[in-house]
């Protein structure tokens, strides 16, 4: 199955959509990653 993550402007409203998601920094991007359920993967830009 293909994860798909989304790309958006600002990350506030999807950090918030479930209690797991985390903000986290890489290679200067920001993502939103949630461990128990990676549905709600994202990235910013």
């Amino acid at each position: 199955m293909v994860q798909i993550m989304k790309v958006v402007s600002s990350l506030k409203t999807l950090k918030v959509r479930d209690r797991n998601c985390q903000i986290v920094k890489r290679r200067g991007r920001l993502y939103v990653i949630n461990k128990r359920n990676p549905r709600f993967k994202a990235r910013q830009g």
